[in-house]
């Protein structure tokens, strides 16, 4: 029996990390393949602004010289910082249904996090909460929306096996839009709540970016801060983040709720993406931007990356309010289904709000721990 060896991917070995998951997924037709040059950003520790707080170790495993398996182990400083504890990550997993090959792996993502003085291990993180996020568990008969994970179902009995147990769980929720749109009760709520609250739903102004990315950044730190594993973007972070997604967005359907000329609310849709994503097979270039670009009639699909309301003025019905007119602006496109993506289990306003609008909970991500 061959033996199983774990080494560090060195800087000149990046592509072969990026390309790996081909293998692992070359009979799947649901993955689809992340664009090498965002995978190459990502992972790039000199120039992603992720890692001026944070740490990482790419690792292979290896079977008879060939690679079967890739993790990264990571060490977020800013994660312990906000909530004093001792976590480290696992992310950017992928590997053959092997439990030897997880085995090893784990083992040697936790041995460098113990090194670190870290007492917990977490994961997947690709590589943070403001990235790719959790394993899917339940969903599997179906391509992920953009920016959401798709794994093999095999990899939760690999991960369980190991002694990972559930830390939370991430919702996904399929919002239709006739359904919505159909309802006189949901109807009359929104308008409703928007009338006794005096809101505004306008949308994203790209020519004043500079001064809308100031007003998201205050939005989103103060909405999700008390949510769990939260870890607010930093200026840099923030700003490479909208910098990559500003020439995709469409101001249509990312917008900002107000009342009395100032924001307390945003929602950030985007097409989906990955129907087009899908086809470039990992390339970006040269033709792929133009055929993202030229998305209209290519998806009847969005995803709710972002939509949050500031703590005063929850509770008001006004998350019902930007779920009913993003939907409303979305047919206008063509778009017919979105994803409101992800949700925390015990977020117990945005489940409500996602329900309200006759959304259909159907697909499930898990974060899972062990003790270091």
């Amino acid at each position: 029996m061959s033996e199983i060896t774990i080494r560090k991917v060195q800087k000149n070995e990046l592509k072969q990390f990026i390309k790996f998951p081909f293998e692992v997924y070359k009979n799947d037709n649901y993955w689809v393949a992340p664009l090498n040059f965002d995978q190459k950003n990502t992972l790039n520790v000199d120039k992603n602004p992720f890692f001026k707080h944070a740490e990482m170790q790419l690792f292979f495993a290896e079977k008879n010289g060939k690679i079967v398996g890739r993790i990264a182990a990571i060490k977020n400083d800013l994660h312990n910082q906000i909530h004093n504890d001792k976590v480290g990550f696992f992310g950017f997993f992928e590997a053959f249904n092997d439990y030897e090959i997880t085995s090893k792996l784990f083992d040697t993502v936790r041995n460098w996090l113990k090194e670190r003085g870290l007492e917990q291990m977490r994961g997947p993180a690709s590589p943070d909460v403001n990235n790719v996020y959790g394993l899917l568990i339940d969903g599997f008969e179906d391509e992920p929306r953009l920016m959401m994970s798709y794994n093999p179902k095999y990899y939760v009995d690999l991960i369980e096996k190991y002694g990972f147990y559930k830390a939370k769980d991430l919702y996904a929720y399929q919002i239709d839009q006739q359904k919505l749109l159909e309802s006189e009760k949901i109807t009359r709520v929104s308008q409703l709540a928007a009338k006794r609250a005096g809101v505004v739903i306008r949308p994203v102004n790209l020519k004043d970016f500079h001064n809308e990315l100031a007003k998201i950044k205050v939005i989103f730190n103060k909405a999700w801060q008390p949510n769990w594993g939260f870890v607010p973007f930093t200026d840099e972070e923030i700003e490479t983040f909208a910098k990559e997604l500003k020439p995709l967005v469409v101001p249509h359907i990312t917008v900002f709720a107000e009342i009395n000329n100032q924001p307390i609310g945003f929602a950030l849709v985007m097409p989906d993406y990955n129907k087009i994503i899908k086809g470039l097979k990992g390339k970006l270039f040269p033709f792929g931007i133009l055929k993202l670009l030229n998305w209209k009639g290519k998806t009847d699909w969005a995803r709710i990356l972002i939509l949050g309301i500031i703590p005063e003025f929850q509770k008001r019905g006004l998350d019902a309010v930007l779920y009913y007119e993003i939907t409303k602006r979305a047919a206008d496109l063509g778009i017919t289904k979105g994803e409101a993506s992800w949700i925390l289990e015990d977020n117990e306003m945005m489940n409500k709000g996602a329900k309200m609008m006759n959304a259909t909970l159907y697909k499930t991500y898990r974060m899972y721990q062990i003790d270091i």
